[in-house]
Order: C-alpha cells, then sequence, then structure tokens
C-alpha cells in the first residue's frame, strides 16, 4: 500500500494532523477493534523477518492479507514488514493451493479447513505461516493472527487450525435507495447511490476490511422492504462498482428482490412465479446482473409479510415464489435467502405461530440453492423470546438464522446493550429435533440434518457516524455476529473479552470492569423493558419506549395489548393447549415443558401463560411483587455500569470515555422512564398497591401515555 493509499483511510489522516500538531489522536470509535495498539502485546512477542509468499503471483486476496500484516505488524511493532523475494526463518509465510510453488510443507487437508479455513502455525525463527486451500482462508488467517498478537497472546507453540461453522455470513443492511435507514441508529446510509459508480468513498474499503477481519463474506445492500429500482441498470452499475471495492476483501453483494419487479420495472402485468413472461423476466435479469458483477451472491426476499408483495398474492406458495427466483440465479451459483418473517394480511388466531403454520408444510420443496432465513425468536426480535420453532422442525430445508444487530427492541444505539448473551442463549437452545443435544447451533452449522447450506444474517446496525454504529459499544454486536457466524460454538463472554481488548484494553481493571458490564447488560435491559415473559411493550411504530396500553390500532397483533392481555384478574398469554397452543409447535419434552406452569422457565413465564396477579412465584412473591422486583433491579444494574464505568475514568481515552458515560446516563434516566411508566400501567388494571419500599412512579399514567416522538430515529 502506498503513502497516498494510507492517507485516504480517514482515521490515518485524523492520527496525522494530530502527530503534526504534537498531540495524541482522539479515539473517536472510526478504527473499530482494527486499532493494532501495541500496549496490548504480550512481553517477548516480536515483530516477524518481513513476509514472503509461497508462489511468484499471488492472487488479489493475498495480496490483501499482505498489505493487512504489513500495516498490522507496523502498528503493532513500530517497524515495516518488509516484502521478501523468498521464505525465510523468522519471517510470516502465506500459502494456499493456488500460491504454494516455493512452500516445500504441506498445505492443510481441505477436511480440516474447508475452503476458508486456515492453519496458523509457528516456523522457525519465530516466523509463522499461515496456510489454507483457498485465498480467503489465508485472509481469515492474516487478520487472527494480528488479532491474537493485538490481544495479548502468547506466540510461542503457535498451531491452531480453523474453519468457519458456516458458509454464508451475511449482513442485512435495512438501507433505502434514499439513504434513510430504517431501524438504523448510526446516521444515514453508508451507500452514496447518487455519486455512485464514479465516487467511491474510502470508507467503502475500511467497511469491507473490518468484516473480512471478522469473518464476514457478504453483504445484502438494501432494504427487505425493497424497492425494484435497484435492479434497474443504472443501480446495477453502482453495485458492481460497490462490488468492485469489496472483492479483495472477500465480500460478496447481495440484493433485495422485490416480488413484483417483473411489473414495477419489467412492464408485465403480473409476477405470478409460475408464469412464463414472469420466469423469463427474472432470468434475464438474473443475467444481467450477473454480467455487471459475475460474483453476485444472489437475492434475499422478504414476501407476503406487513404488506409486502409475494407469491401468495397469486395463490402460490413459499417454495413456488423461492423457487423461481432460484431458478434464475442457478446458472451463475448463486442462492436465495427466503425470509420467513411471515404474518397474513387477515389477523391470526396467534401472530408467533403463523411462520410455523406456513413453512413446515413446504419442507424438502425448496430448490437446492434456497434457504429459509429464519428470526431467533418467532415473533420479531425482542429482548427475550424462546427459540423459534423451525429451528429442528425442517430437516429438509436449509434454515439460515437471523440475528438484529441493530437494537430496534433494545433501546437503539444509547442504550448499552451486549447481544452476545442473547444469541448464545438460542444457539444453546435444545430443539430435541433428534432427542436431546439438538441445540439450535447444529442445525444453523448444517450438522444436525447434514444441509447443503449453512448460513447466519445480522441485521445491521452501521450507518455514517464515524463510530459506525451510534455507540461504541454497539460496534460489539457487529462483532460479536462475525465472530459467532464464523463460530457459533464460542463463547460469548470470550468474544466480549477479546472485543475489549481490541477496542479499549486488554488492561486487567479495565477488562474485568467492563466485561461485567456487558455480560449483565442484556438482562438489565430485559428486567427494566420486558420482564417474566412479557413482550412487545415497546410503542407503537417507532418502537421508542414503553406504550404498553396502546390497543387501538387497525389490527390486534400490531399492539402491545395484544400480546399481554392484562385484566384485573390477570396478565400473559395463554399459548398452552387451552389457549393458542403455539407451546405444541415444539418437540416433546418443550412442548410438556412449556405448557406447565410449573417447569416453565419463570423468564419465559407470560409468553405462554396466563396467570393471576397474585400467582405465587419461586421467590414466594406474588407474580405482581416479581413483576415490581425485576422492574426495580432493571433500574439499579443500570445504575452499577454508572458506577463501574465511574470507576474507569483515565483507563482508556477521553473522547470515549465520556460518551459511554453520557449515554449510560440516557440508559439510566429511560431505565427509570420505563420502569415508571409500565407501573402506572400494570396498577391501572390490576388496581394493586405497589409492595411495601417500592418507590411509586415519577408521574401519572396520563403523563406517560401523552408523551409522543413523531422524528424518533430509523422509523
Amino acid at each position: 500500500m502506498t503513502i497516498m493509499q494510507k492517507l485516504r483511510r480517514p482515521s490515518l489522516i485524523a492520527a496525522a494532523l494530530a502527530a503534526l500538531a504534537g498531540q495524541a489522536a482522539a479515539e473517536d470509535g472510526y478504527d473499530l477493534w482494527l486499532r493494532y495498539a501495541p500496549e496490548g502485546v504480550a512481553e517477548g512477542v516480536s515483530a516477524p523477518k518481513g513476509l514472503a509468499f509461497a508462489c511468484e503471483a499471488p492472487g488479489m486476496l493475498l495480496e490483501t492479507a499482505a498489505d493487512e500484516l504489513s500495516r498490522g505488524m507496523g502498528d503493532l511493532f513500530g517497524e515495516d514488514l518488509m516484502r521478501l523475494d523468498a521464505p525465510a526463518p523468522g519471517a510470516l509465510l502465506l500459502a494456499s493451493e493456488n500460491c504454494s510453488d516455493r512452500f516445500a510443507g504441506e498445505l492443510p487437508a481441505e477436511a480440516a479447513v474447508g475452503t476458508e479455513g486456515y492453519v496458523l502455525r509457528a516456523a522457525e525463527g519465530g516466523g509463522a505461516l499461515i496456510a489454507a486451500r483457498g485465498d480467503a482462508g489465508v485472509l481469515y488467517g492474516a487478520f487472527s493472527l494480528l488479532r491474537r498478537i493485538a490481544s495479548g497472546e502468547e506466540m510461542a507453540g503457535l498451531d491452531v487450525t480453523e474453519r468457519p461453522g458456516t458458509q454464508l455470513r451475511v449482513l442485512n443492511h435495512w438501507d433505502n435507495l434514499d439513504r434513510t435507514v430504517e431501524r438504523g441508529y448510526a446516521g444515514f446510509s453508508l451507500w452514496d447511490w447518487h455519486k455512485l459508480p464514479d465516487y467511491k468513498d474510502p470508507r467503502y474499503t475500511d467497511y469491507a476490511r473490518a468484516n473480512a477481519s471478522i469473518g464476514i463474506n457478504g453483504t445484502v445492500l438494501t432494504n427487505v422492504n425493497a424497492d425494484a429500482t435497484v435492479l434497474t441498470a443504472p443501480y446495477i452499475e453502482k453495485v458492481a462498482a460497490l462490488a468492485e471495492v469489496f472483492r479483495p476483501y472477500g465480500l460478496k453483494v447481495y440484493l433485495t428482490a422485490r416480488f413484483s419487479a417483473p411489473v414495477e420495472i419489467g412492464g408485465l402485468k403480473t409476477a405470478d412465479p409460475l408464469d412464463p413472461e414472469v420466469r423469463a423476466f427474472w432470468s434475464e435479469k438474473a443475467d444481467e446482473i450477473y454480467g455487471a458483477l459475475p460474483d453476485f451472491g444472489g437475492f434475499l426476499v422478504k414476501a407476503n409479510s406487513e404488506g409486502q408483495p409475494g407469491p401468495q398474492d397469486y395463490g402460490r406458495s413459499h417454495a413456488e415464489g423461492a423457487n423461481m427466483l432460484a431458478e434464475a440465479v442457478a446458472p451463475h451459483g448463486g442462492v436465495v435467502m427466503w425470509r420467513a418473517f411471515v404474518y397474513a394480511a387477515e389477523e391470526p388466531e396467534d401472530r408467533v405461530k403463523q411462520a410455523y403454520t406456513e413453512f413446515t408444510p413446504l419442507d424438502g420443496q425448496f430448490a437446492d440453492n434456497v434457504l429459509v432465513q429464519v428470526k431467533n425468536g418467532p415473533l420479531d426480535f425482542q429482548p427475550r423470546e424462546p427459540f423459534h420453532p423451525l429451528f429442528g422442525a425442517m430437516p429438509e430445508t436449509p434454515l439460515m438464522l437471523e440475528l438484529q444487530i441493530t437494537k430496534e427492541y433494545l433501546g437503539f444505539a444509547t442504550h448499552l446493550a451486549y447481544l452476545g448473551p442473547l444469541w448464545k442463549e438460542v444457539l444453546a437452545a435444545d430443539t430435541y429435533a433428534k432427542g436431546e443435544g439438538s441445540p439450535v447451533r447444529v442445525v444453523v452449522d448444517g450438522s444436525l440434518h447434514d444441509y447443503p447450506l449453512t448460513g447466519m444474517a445480522g441485521v445491521s446496525n452501521i450507518g455514517t457516524d464515524r463510530n459506525w454504529s451510534g455507540s461504541i459499544f454497539d460496534q460489539a454486536n457487529w462483532y460479536a455476529f462475525g465472530r459467532l457466524a464464523w463460530n457459533p460454538g464460542a463463547s460469548a463472554e470470550a468474544i466480549a473479552k477479546e472485543w475489549l481488548a481490541l477496542t479499549f484494553s486488554a488492561g486487567e481493571e479495565f477488562q474485568r470492569t467492563a466485561l461485567d458490564m456487558m455480560m449483565g447488560s442484556r438482562e438489565a435491559v430485559t428486567d427494566y423493558m420486558t420482564p417474566l415473559g412479557l413482550t412487545h411493550l415497546m410503542a407503537t411504530g417507532h418502537h421508542y419506549g414503553p406504550g404498553p396500553w396502546v390497543d387501538d390500532l387497525g389490527r390486534a397483533d400490531w399492539t402491545p395489548y395484544y400480546y399481554h392481555r392484562a385484566t384485573e384478574e390477570a396478565v400473559g398469554f395463554d399459548r398452552t393447549g387451552s389457549g393458542s397452543d403455539a407451546a405444541s409447535q415444539y418437540a416433546d419434552p418443550l412442548e410438556e415443558r412449556f405448557s406447565d406452569v410449573g417447569t416453565t422457565p419463570e423468564e419465559l413465564l407470560l409468553w405462554f401463560h396466563r396467570l393471576p396477579w397474585d400467582h405465587e412465584m419461586e421467590s414466594g412473591r406474588t407474580l405482581w411483587e416479581e413483576l415490581v422486583v425485576h422492574y426495580d433491579r432493571g433500574v439499579a444494574e443500570v445504575e452499577e455500569m454508572q458506577q463501574q464505568w465511574a470507576s474507569l475514568v483515565g483507563k482508556i481515552d477521553e473522547e470515549r470515555y465520556e460518551q459511554t458515560a453520557d449515554f449510560l446516563a440516557i440508559q439510566r434516566d429511560e431505565a427509570q422512564w420505563w420502569r415508571d411508566a409500565s407501573l402506572a400501567y400494570w396498577q391501572s388494571v390490576n388496581g394493586l398497591d405497589l409492595p411495601a419500599g417500592a418507590e411509586p412512579p415519577e408521574h401519572s399514567l396520563e403523563y406517560y401515555q401523552a408523551l409522543s416522538f413523531p422524528n424518533a430515529p430509523g422509523h
């Protein structure tokens, strides 16, 4: 990389200007976890004595790997990493199946690393080998080596073999062509469509680099509430320009396909997936796209959900709709990711049952290059839900797990909520699809049902804010998604610790305190928003703040009241056999466990059961008293995070410290708001006094109901 190329990076420009001014560069979060801070290096670890390829003509991805190693080692050790003409003692050696002419050793077996995995091995004189079958594996291995050094690992005896646990590790951007972002809390869309294809913002390169560093290999550029305009020739040219930037980092581009595009941009009178002219339209459109970018990944589709067009408009099934698109991209090696987030235009008996009801009869009917993309829970990215019952229930259809990185229901950008524990809760949940020991993780990685395609998708929280994610700690969720998509069995705590070391500091006191904050943060949010299995209590539309009282929208399942059904006598949604029977969608023994109030986990109690306010809990308290305890605990947990963060003043840079402190203050105030507004509403319904010692809400229920936020972000 030339000096001018390096100086195009905004972070390096800032560093250069600060250095000229004789002061340290501000830490504004732009560099994410790729700071390569020398203070994190373990004692005794020294710089490699150069870098060599195992062939004379390395490919594009290997060159990217070498550039990253040169940049990283230079930052970590303050020494330039020389390119060597041949392997030498103490140097780094990069080798792949396409680049091994000079390599005397053996490449890793494909069974061990697949097409994207790698080996890292200590070599003579303090050097290291980064070897893979495919060039992408060498790139991921390079980032892995730098991550290990930067986070303080010892390099003596290095011997690592890794392969990704899923094939498609994809970000879903809910970005609109006007640069607004649905459920986006970090500014506008990165994609400046008006200036593309002629101007490629240097930030696009930094975006691709950040994704490659955590193993993400695909990006869906556009909103699932799709606009067919992106499939027209001018926009295909713009998409191709982005793909050109992303390609050196192994990042494939995908697009959302609006099902009605044949009508809207194709001049047809129908979008019926069995109509020959419609099939021809999509085949020709796929040829056009692949002609502009041959490595196009394929389509993501939201159909017959929330008013989006789809095959059911023509009396066809999801499988028939997906297979039409799959037929169009199959000759080019493309895939179709068909979302299972559906609910009918007619109000259902229980919205959380619909995806299972619609999709399980179609098991085995989808084309080989189709994945059904399923949210972690059956409702909608809530602070806590049971795992989605589709996992384990479709053995003949690859299921791709969809997670929401952006915190639509967990406090937007300002609430500290590390989502690693939430996602691990889902991945570890036992589906009992083949008896005990069948967790969601082995459904998603394909090993339970021998899926030919596997993947995980993360709904992006990335925007034009300098820190990319709206807050520094929201970066951890982007990072955790990538690391869990690579290894669904990884520890959420280990990932958080790694992220803290790379992003802030590997100092023991900082690590201990900040890690404790992160690991308890999601539970705090659940306590002050949706305790004991209550769900979807957020205000309507923008989902900012509490709105459990809302019950007057166009259809009941858009309202919070639908999900709690509180009356003077009881609260909760009966999903047992005496109610909607959603519990029966889970395999035995889960159906029995969730149907029995005595065996249902308390954190899901009101999800599955409608209970009287005086129901006795495990603690001996009544349900009402227990709810108050949880609300109070949620506020107290945020106050504890404030105190913990205050103890770290001076341990990191001032700018990121102050922003986090300010955001924690917002979170504390809003946790109190959630607690007070919720309790005021529940009391208006049940007529019960607060338990002794509990503080009354600061304001009346009418005060909280009158609050309005017409310009809340992300809506």
